[in-house]
Formats: C-alpha cells, sequence, structure tokens
C-alpha cells in the first residue's frame, strides 16, 4: 500500500524516545477501515497460512501479546500493520517501495499460482498482509525483529517489495526487501531522522560492519556475492549507492515519491539546505534527496503528526491554497491525503517504568482533518470506541466519526481549518495533560511497589501476600485507558 514513514532517533527527539511512525493509506478510490486491538497469545495459532499468498509458515512457541491495527473487514486477512509487543519492541509494517528491473530479473518476486491444469498450486511468499503477525509476538528488541524477518525472508521470499521498522527504548532499525529473498537493513542513527515515501531509500550500506560486527548494518547472507554475480552495483567508485543499485528513479517517483521526502524534510531542516528557487539544493523530484538527517531541532510528537499531514502548505503545490499559480496545485502527490485509513507514532520513552515505556499515538482517516489519541500498550484490551469498527459508517466508533469529519471539513476548508486545528491543538493538549497525570501515579506506584516487595520479601508467611497484592494491582493498572472523545 502507498505509505509514509518517518522514524526519530533517540538523540534527535525531545524527550530521550524512539519514534517510528507511518501512514497506512489504502489504494485510490477505496477505504480499508481499521481498528485498534490487543492480540493475545491464544490468538496466535501454530502455523499461520497467509490469505493472499496461501503460504503457511510454522510459528514458534510462546508467542507475546501486542497491539494491532487490523482491518476492520474480513476477507483479506489481517494486515496487523502496527503494534507494540510485552517486551516493548515496536514494528511497523510495510512502507511499500520500489525495486527495478535488473534485481527483480536477477531474484524474482515468489507469487502465487493457482492450480491449473498444468500445475498443482505453488504458495507465494509473505507480505504486507502477514509481516507484523508472523514476527511481532515472538522479538525482544529491534535487532532481533531485523534478524527474525530477515530469516523468513531468505526461507520464504516475498511477492512484493516492502520497508519495514523495528524499535525498542535504545535503537531503531530499518528494513528494505531486495528482489524475492533478499535484503538489507540499517540502525538509523540516533541523532538524526529518517523519511520514507514509498521508494527504496537506503543511500549508504556498509557491507564490511553487515558481513562481520552487524554492529549498524544487516543483510542477507550472500548480498555481496548476488551483486558481483548480477552486476547490480553501477556506482563509478567505492561508495555504492543502495538507491542506484536496487532502486528506481522513474518519472512517475518524481510526482508520487520524492516531492514528499522533500516537503518532511523542508520543515525539519528549513536553513540547513536550499529548497526552493532555481538555486535549490534540492528539488521535489531531486533523486538524491537524503535518507536521514540531523534536525535543526529536537523533533516532538505534534511535528511527527504534522508532517504526516503535510499537504504541502506554504508552497505553490497545496492544492487547498486561495493563492498562487492554480495550475501547480495538486502537482505532486501530498503526504495527508484522503484515502489515509490510520496513523501509528509509537514512542518508547526512555524515562518512564517498563509497564509504561511504550505509547501509541493513534489517528483515524485523513490526517489533515483528523487527531491523535495516545495509550499505553500494555494492557489487555483497548476501548471499544477505538476497536469496533465495522464495514458500516458510525459514530460509534472513532474510525467512521474521523472519515465524517473528513469528509465535512475538506469540502469546506477555508471556513473549517480554524476549527480542525482547535480540535487538534485541544485534544494534543489534554492528551498530554492525561499522559503526565497517569506517568506521575504511575511512578508513585512503581515505588510503593519496590517498598511493599522489600518489605514482604524479608517474611516468607507474606509472600502469598504479596502475590496476591501485585496480580490486583495489574488488573487495575490494565483498566486504565486513554479516551480522547470529546
Amino acid at each position: 500500500m502507498a505509505c509514509t514513514t518517518i522514524l526519530v532517533g533517540k538523540k534527535a527527539s525531545y524527550d530521550g524516545s524512539t519514534m517510528i511512525a507511518r501512514n497506512d493509506d489504502s489504494p485510490s478510490g477505496a477505504y480499508m477501515p481499521k481498528k485498534f486491538v490487543v492480540i493475545h497469545p491464544e490468538d496466535q495459532p501454530k502455523v499461520y497460512e497467509s490469505v493472499i499468498s496461501h503460504v503457511k509458515i510454522e510459528l514458534p512457541e510462546n508467542p507475546m501479546r501486542y497491539t494491532a491495527m487490523p482491518n476492520a473487514v474480513k476477507g483479506e486477512g489481517i494486515w496487523a500493520a502496527s503494534g507494540v509487543n510485552e517486551a516493548q519492541v515496536g514494528m511497523t509494517a510495510t512502507e511499500t517501495i520500489t525495486s527495478n528491473p535488473r534485481v527483480l530479473g536477477a531474484d524474482p518476486l515468489v507469487t502465487y499460482q493457482p492450480k491449473s491444469d498444468d500445475q498443482e498450486e505453488i504458495a507465494g511468499g509473505i507480505g504486507e498482509e502477514d509481516i507484523v503477525y508472523i514476527v511481532l509476538p515472538y522479538i525482544h528488541s529491534a535487532r532481533e525483529g531485523v534478524q527474525r524477518l530477515g530469516s523468513i525472508l531468505e526461507k520464504y521470499g516475498t511477492y512484493e517489495m516492502n520497508g519495514i521498522a523495528f524499535q525498542d527504548v535504545d535503537e531503531i532499525w530499518w528494513l528494505e526487501t531486495i528482489g524475492g529473498h533478499h535484503w538489507m537493513a540499517r540502525r538509523v542513527p540516533d541523532d538524526s531522522y529518517v523519511v520514507m515515501p514509498n521508494q527504496l531509500g537506503i543511500d549508504f550500506f556498509d557491507l564490511d560492519d553487515a558481513y562481520t560486527e552487524k554492529k549498524n548494518f544487516m543483510c542477507s547472507a550472500d548480498l555481496r556475492e548476488f551483486m558481483e554475480q548480477y552486476h547490480l552495483n553501477v556506482s563509478l567508485d567505492d561508495r555504492w549507492n543502495p538507491r542506484d543499485a536496487f532502486g528506481t528513479h522513474d518519472d512517475s517517483d518524481h510526482v508520487y515519491n520524492t516531492p514528499r521526502a522533500w516537503l518532511m524534510e523542508r520543515y525539519l531542516n528549513p536553513h540547513t539546505k536550499v529548497w526552493d528557487g532555481e538555486h535549490a539544493d534540492y528539488t521535489p523530484f531531486s533523486d538524491d534527496i537524503p535518507w536521514r538527517m540531523v534536525p535543526e531541532r529536537k523533533i516532538t510528537v505534534e511535528d511527527v503528526k504534522y508532517v504526516l499531514s503535510s499537504h504541502f502548505q506554504g508552497t505553490p503545490y497545496d492544492p487547498y491554497a486561495a493563492y498562487g499559480d492554480k495550475s501547480m496545485k495538486g502537482a505532486y502527490r501530498a503526504i495527508g491525503v484522503n484515502r489515509t485509513d490510520f496513523l501509528g507514532i509509537i514512542q518508547m520513552r526512555p524515562d518512564a517504568g517498563e509497564d509504561s515505556r511504550a505509547i501509541e499515538w493513534v489517528a483515524f482517516a485523513s490526517n489533515v482533518f483528523n487527531t491523535a489519541a495516545p495509550f499505553y500498550t500494555d494492557v489487555e484490551k483497548v476501548p471499544e470506541y477505538f476497536s469496533n469498527t465495522t464495514g458500516d459508517a458510525s459514530t460509534d466508533n472513532f474510525y467512521w466519526a474521523s472519515r465524517m469529519i473528513a469528509a465535512m471539513a475538506d469540502a469546506s476548508y477555508n471556513k473549517s481549518v480554524f476549527h480542525i486545528e482547535r480540535y487538534q491543538e485541544n485534544v494534543a493538549a489534554k492528551s498530554h495533560v492525561i499522559l503526565n497525570r497517569y506517568d506521575a501515579l504511575l511512578a508513585q506506584e512503581n515505588e510503593e511497589d519496590k517498598r511493599k516487595k522489600e518489605e514482604l520479601l524479608g517474611n516468607r508467611d507474606n509472600l502469598e501476600k504479596f502475590a496476591r497484592e501485585q496480580y490486583l494491582m495489574k488488573r487495575e493498572n490494565e483498566d486504565i485507558f486513554i479516551i480522547v472523545k470529546e
């Protein structure tokens, strides 16, 4: 699916959090309603079978509980999309990316072939439908996520090109598929952010590190040999560029993809480079817009929400603008489009307790007109208002309520924009009030917990009492939900 991703390293964020965020966009002319749920270990099968590719994969024992954004309408699989597991590892998948004919000729995509008179059914590889569901419940770090997904790709292959982000409190890793079975992954530098607009994005890769220490780079076991065998490195010097080797620079990229990278980096680094005019360092159709940059100031959750809602404000390309050359309006594919189904911002906070470390900010429908609500992810369930989405439009859930607001506001943008902005700012402020309040309560509770534990563990007769109190406290914590329905 067409999506937009931003990743923020811990030294680039305002509070030391790692942040991964992605718009999940449906195909043109369609909506794919989403819901926010918790998937429990008992919901995970022993053997997974994909709806689209029919591939069967044996899953490990002892899956963990995790949050997810599955499709609300059954029929095309789960599409878990984004979430956080019990080990406080976050994941978002996938960003649809591109690859060139030389790669796809050397390592073709693994597509499903139905049974016919001439052959038996042949299963395809994995895809966006499957990836979160078969990876997230089984990993304990971002690095481990790369390793597990990489091994699955090498064994089963994939039928599409995808980018996937993993995060824990210390690291963010970005993995890109290369053809049917190959892949590469790079650790996001702590002081940087990364933007991804539906193109293969990594623009530097250290193969020596990937083949040895794997400190900042990982890849499929034979990537170097694969490149040499099929003459994929087209660089003129020793510093090869993965974009040139594996990616595309099509004319359509310059309308659909690169303008979004330009827009995000223009906002977060307005003075670092020249973005406009005849002497611009980068333009909306530049093929060398950096994969990562150090921001000019630390990035907030609100910044992430804003760039993933962008529609070229302040440029001639804004479709809502009442100024400038009308022929330029809507020239490029915006980030904040009407067919966005959800935005998930996962914030992994180093100064919070482990049970409250991960916050998942959830927004549904078009980001231009919606708002994001924060949730603690270490819970047994989420509010019905976020989890009860169906295929029928209804104000009884946050997904369709957000859709309706967007439909009405879009038709009267100039009259509605001020009200929408106040709505977004008020909800954001209220969200921080709630988080600050409950963070303080949970921290206090944890300190009291610690004191009780020290007292009680000194007396073996009190162990049963302590265990019972812990159980009740856990149940109470799991009933704390953040609901923004105003």
